[in-house]
């Protein structure tokens, strides 16, 4: 005494039920459209469901929430909508139920795809060098589900023209040795219950005595004048130390812009020299002129100075010569 008195308050969760992944029909074909809807019942509060392919949540989803009879659980679903391809066959649908009373331990459906689609063809050579006289193998990888089996193969639109030579093994085509009329296209044909595909295969044999490049230094290539190329050749010789063939370049004065042009600064420069030369020959030849500049008379001309006519200049101008001849100075 006095009484005390307290108050709890009690929830009771719900525990949701496992998941059940509904709506998957097997086979699907290549290009449908799934839709897959993953529900569970009984959980309190309801429950969180989330969609995983490949170990890859996908976000967009339907969710739908219900509350059941009793009005104290729910019961949720989710839609997942998808249009599937060849790289779905096998992949791993997960519907995935989170909830409280699950103690991190969630509840999980799972559900693997099936799906069909047509082959997908290649053809695989055994050499990538076939050679006249040696074997040669093509074989046929072909996938797709449901698995074609057998391969048809053909030569050049028909059968095969040498059927004792040419033995078709399940996917592969042996041909125990090549020759020229072998030359052709091979087609190889898979089919299974939901189509048919192919691929060829160009088969170019060649004469064994090419079938490698001797240990010699191949020849370089002549160029004509009119053309601009630049050549490198360089061959390895097993024999002997690595030896490059020169490289060799020819220019066109016609060759479009952007190649290689002539060097201007050095054309530049040439005309400068020339242009000074030219100067310093004229200075040169002008002050040499300027320096010898003057009258000069002959004889008759010195007397024809105060003559008053020709005669009178003539007969001067001897006596201007007797008279020089006459004055001579010695000195002793």
């Amino acid at each position: 005494m006095p009484v005390k008195t307290s108050k709890a308050y009690l929830t009771v969760l719900g525990v949701p039920e496992k998941p059940q992944i509904s709506g998957f029909s097997s086979p699907v074909m290549e290009g449908d459209l799934m839709q897959l809807t993953c529900k569970t019942s009984g959980s309190k509060p309801a429950a969180d469901i989330r969609w995983f392919k490949n170990d890859k949540e996908i976000k967009d989803v339907k969710y739908l929430k219900e509350e059941d009879a009793n009005r104290k659980t729910f019961t949720v679903s989710s839609t997942l909508d998808f249009r599937v391809d060849r790289s779905d066959d096998g992949v791993a649908v997960i519907c995935r139920v989170d909830h409280e009373s699950l103690n991190a331990t969630p509840q999980v459906a799972m559900q693997v795809l099936e799906i069909h689609y047509t082959p997908s063809v290649k053809i695989i050579p055994s050499t990538p060098f076939p050679q006249e006289g040696q074997p040669l193998i093509l074989t046929c990888e072909s996938k797709g589900k449901p698995l074609p089996e057998p391969v048809l193969w053909t030569k050049d639109g028909g059968e095969l023209p040498d059927p004792d030579r040419m033995v078709v093994s399940g996917r592969e085509l042996n041909i125990l040795f090549l020759n020229k009329t072998d030359n052709g296209t091979y087609r190889c044909e898979a089919t299974n219950t939901i189509g048919q595909s192919s691929a060829e295969y160009v088969l170019i044999v060649h004469d064994r005595r090419t079938s490698h490049v001797p240990n010699t230094l191949l020849p370089t290539t002549i160029i004509p004048s009119l053309t601009t190329a630049t050549v490198t050749t360089s061959v390895a010789i097993t024999t002997s130390p690595t030896t490059s063939a020169s490289t060799s370049s020819i220019r066109d004065p016609n060759a479009l812009a952007g190649q290689t042009g002539p060097d201007h600064a050095l054309i530049g420069g040439i005309v400068a020299v020339v242009v000074f030369v030219t100067l310093c020959s004229i200075f040169l030849l002008g002050r040499y002129l300027a320096r010898h500049k003057g009258t000069y008379l002959t004889n008759e001309a010195k007397g024809a100075e105060d003559a008053p006519d020709a005669d009178t200049a003539i007969i001067n101008a001897e006596g201007s010569q007797v008279n020089a001849e006459e004055k001579k100075e010695y000195f002793i």
